[in-house]
């Protein structure tokens, strides 16, 4: 699932090579994944495109006011493209849920850079917004403030803003596990899965320790590491093209889909707790003291 340094690398990808250019037209290839009708999707059709932000895991385009908001899921991305069809998709079940077309405002992104730069050097530029998988979660939202779209009205403070003061007290607010407490938008916004594995690895906490009883320095160690995992990560995303941020936060991951390799801090093997849709992983020695997490999500786990 594209995270932070993930969505906030394609918005920077965007305010560089997106704004300035007039949105055409807007193709909706999967009908499922338009979650609103008013402003209606053509409505964005002849805009030029102002500004490219981020909210949580939310990216926003900013069409003269009207905006264009994605939450890309577990499985969705964004592909810059160079040599657009003319034709509009057919919608089906394919990966493609929305292609957006764009002028030549300026110079197209050549072939050797850009985002996810597929096609040849001519025809419409643009991108195309899709989903692998057959669990459709890819939402889109075309709305006059951000604020209108649901889960950006629910979300907490962002993860990259938040001072350790206001992270210390919602920490002490939440009955609940360390994992879940870092995973929860309406808490802290912006880190899913992965970066919540690597932040707890980080900040050497079990994530079934409970978010209302952490020390002092516990505390401390846990924002810090927050602070650090996702601006290192960003770091990494920053310049890199659509079809190679993926693999650069695989390359940067030390404990999250590592399940059966070396900690690369301790050298202990990296363990995994699967729940019915979702896994974790942690590392024993640096977490746990050494013990092992039950693998059930009803198990008497360690605190």
């Amino acid at each position: 699932m594209p995270e932070l340094p993930e969505v906030e690398a394609l918005a920077a990808f965007l305010r560089e090579n997106a704004v300035g250019r007039v949105l055409t037209r807007a193709d909706l290839a999967s009908v499922q994944a338009l979650k609103t009708f008013d402003p209606p999707l053509s409505a964005l059709g002849g805009l030029e495109i102002t500004g490219a932000g981020r909210h949580g895991k939310f990216l926003d385009l900013d069409v003269s006011g009207v905006h264009l908001v994605v939450h890309l899921a577990r499985a969705g991305w964004l592909h810059w493209r160079v040599g657009l069809p003319a034709a509009p998709p057919k919608p089906g079940k394919g990966p493609l849920a929305l292609r957006v077309h764009l002028d030549d405002g300026h110079a197209d992104v050549p072939a050797s850079g850009g985002v996810g730069n597929d096609g040849p050097a001519s025809g419409g530029v643009g991108f195309d917004l899709t989903e692998q998988g057959t669990r459709k979660g890819l939402a889109v939202y075309v709305v006059r403030t951000p604020a209108e779209v649901p889960g950006i009205a629910r979300l907490g403070p962002d993860a990259l803003e938040v001072d350790a003061e206001t992270f210390a007290a919602l920490l002490a607010g939440r009955s609940g596990q360390l994992k879940g407490a870092l995973t929860d938008q309406t808490m802290i916004a912006g880190i899913g899965n992965a970066y919540s594995d690597e932040i707890l690895h980080n900040a050497r906490l079990s994530p079934f320790k409970m978010a209302d009883r952490l020390s002092d320095d516990e505390v401390l160690r846990l924002f810090d590491a927050m602070r650090s995992t996702l601006t290192e990560a960003l770091g990494r995303q920053e310049g890199q093209k659509a079809a190679t941020m993926k693999g650069e936060k695989r390359a940067g991951l030390q404990v999250h889909a590592r399940t059966g390799l070396p900690c690369p801090v301790c050298g202990d093997t990296v363990r995994e707790v699967s729940f019915a849709d979702t896994s974790l992983q942690y590392c024993p020695t640096c977490q746990t003291g050494g013990k092992l997490l039950a693998d059930r999500r009803m198990s008497k786990l360690l605190r």
